[in-house]
């Protein structure tokens, strides 16, 4: 899930309860909305990862540190040493940066 980056609330025209009630509303249904994805993150669940891809970026600008997480993580290798792809990790700043892979031995 993805929060709005430009939530849009209604225009509260007058002071009526109905105006305020709308706005309130749409308010609650925002804020409810970034509870759930910092709640999701704290939780450390796949879902609320919005840069999950199947590969390495090969576009767009990137920092020493960024993290791309495997959206298709599946066990590789051979017998004894194989293991899974968590993600990406850029390791040169650029467009589109220089990525390592980060994996994990599975202990087959």
């Amino acid at each position: 899930m993805k929060v709005s980056a430009d939530p849009r609330l209604p225009a509260v025209i007058d002071l009526s309860v109905s105006s305020m009630e709308r706005f309130r509303s749409q308010l609650t249904l925002i804020l409810r909305e970034y509870a759930s994805q910092l709640n999701s993150l704290s939780e450390g669940r796949g879902g609320a990862v919005t840069n999950a891809t199947i590969a390495a970026p090969t576009t767009g600008a990137w920092a020493v540190g960024d993290f791309v997480r495997n959206s298709t993580p599946s066990e590789l290798g051979s017998a004894a040493s194989k293991y899974i792809i968590h993600g990406w990790q850029c390791t040169v700043s650029g467009t589109p940066g220089t990525w390592v892979q980060c994996r994990y031995l599975t202990g087959n």
